[in-house]
């Protein structure tokens, strides 16, 4: 294909190719993830948990502590903690 209105058709058409078969791997990867999380829950894993502690891994460790604290301190104005006092 020659270029269309200044678009290299050929290698538009290449990108676009590209990305459907990243998106046809990203399905696929995401319905094994899904089943991995099935199978721990059929062994009593909680997968909410878990997707929580996968989230919280990818997390640089100083934000982790600060959306940590800032929990703890929304929990304590919400009474949801037990007070120290």
């Amino acid at each position: 294909m020659a270029d269309v209105g200044g678009i290299g058709a050929d290698q538009l058409k290449s990108y676009i190719e590209r990305i459907e078969r990243l998106e046809e791997e990203k399905a696929a990867t995401a319905t094994d993830i899904r089943e991995v999380y099935a199978e721990a829950k059929g062994n009593g894993y909680d997968s909410k948990i878990m997707r929580q502690i996968v989230r919280l891994r990818k997390m640089d460790e100083q934000d982790r502590q600060e959306q940590e604290a800032i929990l703890e301190l929304y929990k304590h104005a919400l009474g949801l903690t037990e007070s120290a006092e």
